[in-house]
């Protein structure tokens, strides 16, 4: 192991079963099976020999069953993965790695092996991740029995779940779903642009258009079916609403069988186990953002993280978002791209170029932490096929609570420098947790079967205090009127640890 290396990126793999159980049980993918048919994809694609051998590094993305704490494992419990992996591919690597919350993770455990390759600590990584919620889903709905009960005596490193990333104030108000989290910044953004419930939609449907049509030409999509923008933009049985603003396919689904994998190593070692060339795909920059509780952040129609991490990547890389000849920028929800493309100075509405290589996690599919192992594996490809082009890939988790980013092409980088730490926030928003007069900041509306249940706001004092508060009924039926309530005044009273508000 060589101080000083430079790594670079030889081998990327995906896997995909459309298994749900209708069928029987014959066929069955698990987490394990979907990460080892994608890691020795990714160890084949090098095109070099003993490839398993030579990896000293394995790091797996967590799973579903894994992120939440004390959640059930209702088909059995892995108890290693990573140990399992390397024993189904032959791998008898040094160190184990199960990585923390967030799907920030594939770019960033990039970035982290990047670095330790360039430090002399490891020379060759294994990134693996997979989800197989579809099989678990479709196997309980079928009766049909799974076992996905595993372990490996080989010691690991387990990260954790990571800290809390909603706090007790938005719990007690119903903020307990990343769908509410991310319907308060889309509609603080459709209140800065001064658009309507039905007017947004349309924006957003035109945004995702796109995107479905990628995902219909991937043969590793989940989803593969182009949609219109008119079925996208309207509500129906089959794309229903959920957490105003958004209907079905503005969300990330989860219901997928989906596997990724890819090997970094020092340029040495690819140099003596033969890798060509061509193969080969370098990390010109990367950058890293984190942010507070959703609830004390200032703005709430972008993203401090995303501003942060992408500055750094392409500054470390001496490039502009100009210079980007291809993206795959994190979907799970349209706010998610807006602020990604407003991060990086790029008008979505008239720029040619496509925004997912994928097709994006509501319709290539959304595998948990692991989407965006897909992305780079989408990039690595294209970029082979386009000597000395240069892609972004933007990976995002909790709600746009942790941000990581990569800048990479086939040319050679003249030297490589680490990616530094998380950048964070200097300042929060102070909250109000007494009764108080505002103006309504954002909002949304939940719903259940029986539809709209739940309106949730921010509000601004002219203090600069933030307050949290759920609709009265009378309110709730002005939050789901058309127009944007965006800007209104409201009066909410505290009873205990949650506010209920009305307009004045």
């Amino acid at each position: 192991m060589a101080k000083g290396s430079m790594p670079v990126l030889v081998g990327v793999g995906q896997s995909l079963s459309q298994w749900d159980g209708s069928a029987g049980l014959t066929g069955a993918p698990s987490p394990l099976s979907l990460m080892v048919e994608a890691s020795r994809s990714a160890l084949a694609d090098t095109g070099g020999a003993g490839i398993a051998g030579a990896v000293d590094t394995i790091a797996v993305v967590r799973i579903f069953e894994d992120s939440v704490r004390n959640a059930p494992h209702p088909h059995g419990h892995n108890t290693n993965l990573p140990g399992t992996l390397a024993r189904d591919i032959g791998a008898s690597p040094a160190r184990l790695i199960y990585e923390t919350v967030g799907g920030q993770s594939p770019q960033a455990l990039v970035n982290e092996m990047a670095a330790k390759i360039h430090a002399g600590e490891i020379d060759c990584a294994l990134i693996s991740g997979s989800e197989a919620n579809r099989a678990s889903k479709g196997a309980r709905r079928h009766g049909v029995e799974i076992n996905w009960a595993d372990g490996a005596d080989a010691a690991y490193e387990d990260r954790g779940s990571g800290p809390m990333m909603l706090s007790r104030e938005e719990i007690k108000h119903g903020l307990v779903a990343p769908a509410y989290f991310y319907a308060l910044f889309e509609n603080a953004i459709a209140g800065r642009e001064g658009e309507s419930r039905s007017q947004h939609r349309r924006a957003m449907a035109r945004l995702f258009q796109p995107f479905s049509a990628t995902a219909a030409r991937n043969p590793h999509a989940q989803f593969p079916v182009e949609h219109s923008i008119d079925f996208l933009a309207t509500p129906s049985r089959e794309n229903y609403e959920y957490a105003d603003p958004f209907l079905k396919w503005f969300i990330a689904q989860d219901a997928v069988n989906q596997g990724a994998a890819a090997i970094i190593m020092s340029e040495e070692k690819a140099d003596e186990l033969g890798i060509a060339p061509g193969k080969r795909v370098f990390l010109h920059g990367a950058g890293e953002g984190a942010d507070d509780f959703i609830s004390v952040r200032p703005r709430l129609d972008g993203s401090f993280a995303m501003d942060a991490a992408t500055s750094r990547a392409l500054g470390q890389a001496g490039k502009t978002a100009a210079g980007m000849k291809y993206f795959d920028l994190y979907s799970c929800f349209p706010c998610a791209v807006f602020s990604s493309t407003h991060s990086l100075g790029i008008d979505w509405k008239t720029d040619p170029r496509p925004l997912t290589l994928t097709g994006g996690l509501p319709f290539f599919g959304g595998p948990g932490n692991n989407y965006s192992l897909h992305g780079i594996a989408e990039m690595v490809a294209k970029l082979r096929g386009d000597a000395g082009a240069f892609g972004l890939v933007l990976a995002n988790g909790g709600w746009m609570t942790k941000e990581a980013v990569g800048v990479y092409s086939t040319q050679r980088p003249a030297d490589f420098t680490p990616v530094a730490l998380y950048a964070k926030p200097a300042g929060q928003v102070d909250l109000c947790t007494e009764s108080c007069d505002g103006t309504l900041e954002t909002f949304t509306v939940t719903h259940g079967k029986e539809g709209p249940d739940k309106g949730i706001i921010f509000a601004r004092l002219t203090d600069g205090r933030r307050a949290l508060a759920n609709a009265s009924p009378a309110a709730l039926a002005v939050l789901r009127e058309d127009a944007s309530p965006v800007g209104r005044s409201v009066k909410i009273t505290v009873s205990g640890e949650t506010g209920t508000f009305d307009f004045t």
